[in-house]
């Protein structure tokens, strides 16, 4: 079969609305065949299967993979969660590596784990003791780390299932947070969609609610280029390009402050070499939010390389932050694909986000969704062999 029109809308059931409203280019008379469970369409392939089954306390629900795969880059997404649990990419060397921490089955990603992988809300980062004020009306939410509210409290977004709708070059999820769940506001229907062309990932985010709640979502992979399993990140290049950053107290609540990163270890406008910078500042690892543009247009916000296998990733994105993370964390008690530990320090994330906290700071970009209003925000992770 052929299509023929400028651009194919696919939209989501249950959902009221497009799984993007970016619409997905099909180009004219792209063909696009169906065979069985795989979808080719805009050079890329994707595929469905069953990962395994819920355990019945948490409701027994089915857990399929979903494949995309393109001529440089595999990715494997989960419905629970929606989680990356595998992403190979080219080294200098052609070969492919897994470049994601996870577990090779459902029952690692069923247990208590770093969120690997996952879609975190209903508001990523942390919410300060885990209150909030909206209208007038003051909310508590679960506490899920120490004095705060963490990633969506104790059952958020990465730890349910979504419902998932195959698209020509990706997959889009939706699902209902009902109102007052973990103790948002508001009925909020989200999609969540990833599509794949070439070297390029794009994960975009949209939400609708039926009352004024706070929203902020996000991926939070970690990423480590030498290959998942690796025992540190030390080599690894990073820059960010912000001019300020978020200190944050001893709770890793942002106090309020926005601070220039010039001379500071918190300067990652250029390339630096992980491992180095730390040591040369005397930084424990980075846990922090860099403040990025402001308006929601797609632009640079980071770049990792590593040297040795020529691996590289450009994150960009609408958001107007980015949390930086080094694994900080890990401890070597997980063990994950191929039966390997995670070690501090294993491991980076680049959360694409809003500030941490703006519910209860009024500085800090709006985070507030009202009905009749859309959230809309898209990341894109860009693979290359530099």
């Amino acid at each position: 079969m052929f299509m023929t029109a400028p651009e194919i809308r696919v939209r989501c059931a249950p959902g009221p609305f497009p799984c993007s409203r970016a619409p997905v280019r099909a180009g004219p008379r792209l063909p696009v065949v169906v065979l069985g469970e795989k979808v080719w369409g805009a050079m890329t392939a994707v595929t469905r299967e069953v990962f395994g089954r819920m355990p019945q306390e948490e409701g027994g629900g089915e857990v399929e993979k979903f494949t995309l795969r393109s001529g440089s880059v595999k990715v494997e997404i989960l419905s629970l969660g929606c989680i990356i649990a595998a992403l190979e990419t080219r080294g200098r060397d052609g070969v492919f590596s897994d470049v994601v921490l996870g577990f090779d089955t459902l029952e690692g990603y069923t247990r208590k784990h770093p969120f690997f992988g996952a879609v975190v809300g209903r508001v990523a980062n942390r919410i300060g003791k885990g209150r909030f004020t909206v209208h007038g009306q003051d909310y508590q939410l679960f506490l899920n780390n120490g004095p705060n509210s963490l990633h969506g409290g104790a059952r958020g977004f990465d730890k349910v299932l979504w419902s998932p709708q195959v698209l020509p070059n990706g997959v889009c999820f939706f699902r209902l947070s009902p109102d007052g769940e973990e103790g948002y506001p508001g009925d909020l229907q989200v999609w969540v969609t990833y599509t794949l062309n070439g070297e390029e990932l794009a994960i975009n985010y949209q939400a609708q609610t039926s009352k004024t709640t706070p929203i902020n979502l996000t991926n939070h992979a970690y990423f480590n280029l030498a290959g998942q399993g690796s025992r540190d990140i030390y080599d690894h290049e990073i820059s960010i390009e912000a001019d300020s950053y978020l200190p944050v107290d001893s709770t890793k609540i942002p106090t309020g402050e926005v601070a220039a990163v010039q001379g500071t270890g918190f300067d990652l406008r250029q390339p630096v070499e992980l491992g180095k910078h730390l040591q040369k500042f005397g930084l424990d690892g980075f846990d922090h939010n860099f403040c990025l543009q402001q308006e929601q247009a797609r632009h640079l916000a980071a770049r990792a390389r590593h040297p040795p296998t020529g691996r590289a990733m450009e994150v960009h994105t609408t958001q107007p932050g980015i949390q930086f993370y080094t694994g900080n964390n890990l401890d070597g008690s997980l063990k994950g694909k191929g039966a390997v530990v995670y070690p501090k320090h294993s491991a980076f994330c680049l959360e694409t986000q809003n500030w941490p906290d703006a519910v209860n700071k009024p500085h800090f970009p709006n985070t507030l969704l009202h009905p009749g209003e859309e959230y809309n925000h898209t990341t894109w992770l860009v693979f290359s062999t530099a």
